[in-house]
Order: C-alpha cells, then structure tokens, then sequence
C-alpha cells in the first residue's frame, strides 16, 4: 500500500514544520518536528468519548480505556508496564466527552518502540473476561475518589444541570450502577465497532522525521489498513441543548468548603467566535487582574480559588464561573458571580481589559508548548476535532483580530441566556432558588 501525498506542510514555532499525511482507509497521521529537543511524544487519538454512549453503557469508554493497558495478543500487562520502565517512557491514557487518547513519551531513539506498543495496546487488546472483573473494581474506586472530591465533583454536576440526563450532561466516568451493570461482551462490542482506523488519528511530536513516522505506523497498522477511498468525519454542530434542564442544583455534601459553579450554554468548537469567547472569559476570570479574581478574592477575601472558564463541543458548549468558599460565604459569592456576568454583559469590557486578556490568551498558547507532550496533544485534537491543524501563527492572528466590539456584543449575548447554578456544600434546606434571577435579564 502507499500512502496518499502529504497534503499540507505548515511553520511551526522554533524552526519545526508540521505535516499531514493520510494512509489508505483513512487513518490520518499528522507531525511536528522539534529541532533541539532529545524527546519524542505519540499520541493515538480516537473519537469515541461519553458522548457517543447510549444509556445502557454509559461509562464504556473510559472503562475500555482502562482494560486496553491489562494485555494484548503478544504482551501481558506486565509486559506493557516493565517494556515502557525500561526505557523510561511514560505512557498513560485519558477519556473526554468526545474523544479518547493513548499518548507515550519516550527519548527520540525509543520512538519505534513507543509507536509499536502504543499500537499494540489500541489494536490488539484481548479485554477478557477476568480483566473487566479487576478492572471494574478499579473504576468504581475511581468514582468514588471523585465524590470524595468536591471541586471535581461539581463540574460533573453542573454538566448533568446544563444538558440534562444526555450523553453530553452523563458523567465520562459511568456511575457506580452503570459500572456494574457493563458486561465483557457489551464493552468488547462497544471496541469492535468504534476503534476504526478511519475514527483515528495519530499524532507525533518532538526530534522526529516525518517520512520515519509514516513508515513506523503503517508497520504497526498494515493489518488494519485498506485501499478503500474514506474521509474521516467531523461530528455534526447540531445544537441539542437550548436552556438548562436545571436553573439550581444543590448537593449536600459534608464538607468544610462550598463550591460553587454559575453558568450558562456556551457555544460550540465550531463556532468562529470560540476565540472571541475565549478572550472574554479570561478578562472575566483568567487571572489575577481579571474581575471575579478581584472582586471575590482580592477585595474581599471570600475565596482562595475562582475561574471561570470555557468548554466547547460539536454543537453545544457552556461557559461558567467557578468559586470554592466557606459554606457561610456562599451566597454572597454567587451574588457577586451574578452582578459580574451583569456588569460585563450592561458595560462590556474596557480597552484595557480586552488588551490584557488577548495578552494572557497568546501567553498561555505559547508557554504551554514548551514540550513535545503539549505539541502532540494540540496537533492531534485539532486533526480530530476539526481535520485541519492551523499553525501557532495563525491561532496567535485569530485571538489578536479579537475586536472589542465583538466581545462587548457576546457578552450582552451571554448575559442574557439562563443561567445554571450548581452548589456542592453542607446544605441542607438552604434556598438558593432566587440568585439565578439576574438583575441584568
């Protein structure tokens, strides 16, 4: 088989070059070198995630992410675990609402060994019974490290308040029930269907060469390819969610801290106005200049930690204000959430503001791809989520172009939606009901 031509060659930042190519079937390998460094990071990016998950298994996707590491046809787990130690790589895995990736870091020399067995682990994985059995212990653990966890806890439940009992509002995690109920042959089935070469996209960053690159995964994957003509598909931008399905959602915890989640729907990753979003949010929360950071904290002391931020899906997205305060504190922080997203949508932003959170969106681009690990994963969600990777240039244009008439009309726009209020905290009959009523709506 030969490989489709590399169809785009792009700069990237330090002297590198990013490159595209695409094997037979559809399997999608993109690149960036990085001249200077001894590394190499690769990175197997599936899209499959919590969203594409029906209710009777919810939870599969991260449950499967954790089985492909107990063995494959030729290594045991421990086979997998001591080969990686040998070298002193690092392999590790992770499971988000839309996408699913297996990454390893290694030295540069090591890159074939990585790109083997991180290929063997996604392919080849034998998922037995036994394994899911361990594994499914494993998982509930984990579920239960995140309710024993309250700043994390709540993120899932202000995704369940804003998109309702959905794929998109289910927790990546499964719940306990879910868990236990996840049979080895509705997981394995789940596996056949989704972990398709043409779903897929291998990224590799570092001291590498993309010719090499190319033959190491067409090596790994010859059995899986086919002459067949597929282009990968992007997932459709319909919106699904249009209000929140819950204005307040309380969970009585027993914990010294309440902590707090105020938002709304947001916008999705394919929406222009993601870089326009994005310098909005971190002029009202990004940093220790931004509003929420002065006025919940600095001026007033109410809390050690608060954010706000963004997240962005096909179709769908939210955007919300995040605060961790004493119990008794809370209501006047969630007062203050509501009068800054009313201020900001009366007022808008001042020139001043638009200029220092353009400054720490470029700042935060740049000194987060330091290392081959970052580079990878950058290239390889943006070939997945939108087939096409723009170089750091071009993404450092876009948020420059942000103007401050159109954050000025987004923030009005955001202003306005419903808003969702999430509390993780020791309440018991406390009504919070009345502070999502906006004064600005």
């Amino acid at each position: 088989m030969t490989s489709r031509a590399v169809t785009r060659t792009l700069p990237a930042a330090g002297g590198g070059v990013i490159k595209r190519t695409v094997l037979p079937g559809g399997l999608r390998i993109v690149s960036e070198t990085m001249p200077g460094v001894r590394s190499a990071s690769v990175g197997i990016w599936v899209g499959v995630g919590s969203r594409d998950e029906s209710l009777s298994v919810a939870g599969a996707s991260h449950f499967l992410e954790h089985l492909l590491f107990k063995g494959t046809k030729t290594r045991s787990a421990l086979d997998i675990a001591t080969g990686m130690d040998a070298i002193g790589g690092e392999f590790n895995a992770f499971t988000e609402k839309e996408h699913t990736c297996f990454y390893a870091t290694v030295l540069d020399r090591d890159l074939p060994l990585a790109v083997d067995m991180i290929s063997d682990v996604v392919l080849n994985a034998t998922i037995t019974a036994v394994d899911v059995d361990v594994e499914r212990t494993v998982v509930l653990e984990e579920i239960a490290m995140r309710d024993d966890d309250p700043s994390d806890l709540v993120h899932d439940e202000f995704a369940e308040a804003l998109f309702g009992d959905t794929a998109l509002g289910r927790p990546i995690l499964g719940t306990e029930d879910s868990i236990i109920a996840l049979t080895r042959t509705q997981i394995h089935g789940y596996y056949s269907r989704r972990y398709r070469p043409a779903e897929m996209v291998v990224a590799v960053a570092g001291n590498i060469e993309h010719g090499e690159v190319v033959q190491l995964i067409r090596r790994a994957f010859e059995q899986r390819l086919s002459n067949s003509s597929h282009e990968p598909s992007l997932r459709p931008d319909r919106r699904h969610a249009h209000a929140p399905a819950t204005e307040v959602n309380v969970v009585a915890d027993d914990t010294e801290q309440a902590n707090i989640i105020l938002g709304m729907l947001g916008m999705s990753r394919f929406d222009d106005r993601r870089f326009v979003l994005g310098v909005l949010s971190t002029a009202i929360g990004g940093g220790m200049s931004s509003r929420l950071f002065q006025q919940i904290r600095e001026q007033r002391g109410l809390a050690y930690s608060t954010y706000s931020y963004t997240s962005g899906y096909a179709g769908d997205g939210l955007f919300g204000l995040y605060a961790g305060c004493q119990p008794g504190k809370a209501d006047e922080v969630v007062e203050i959430m509501q009068s800054v997203l009313d201020s900001v949508g009366r007022d808008g932003l001042s020139q001043d503001e638009l200029d220092r959170g353009k400054g720490q969106l470029r700042g935060g681009m740049v000194l987060g791809l330091e290392d081959s690990g970052s580079r990878m994963t950058r290239i390889g969600k943006a070939e997945l989520c939108y087939g096409d990777v723009l170089g750091l240039d071009d993404l450092l244009e876009r948020v420059d172009s942000v103007s401050l008439d159109q954050v000025n009309v987004l923030a009005e726009e955001l202003a306005c939606q419903p808003r969702c209020l999430t509390i993780v905290g020791p309440f018991g009959e406390h009504d919070f009901d009345a502070a999502v009523q906006a004064s600005g709506r």
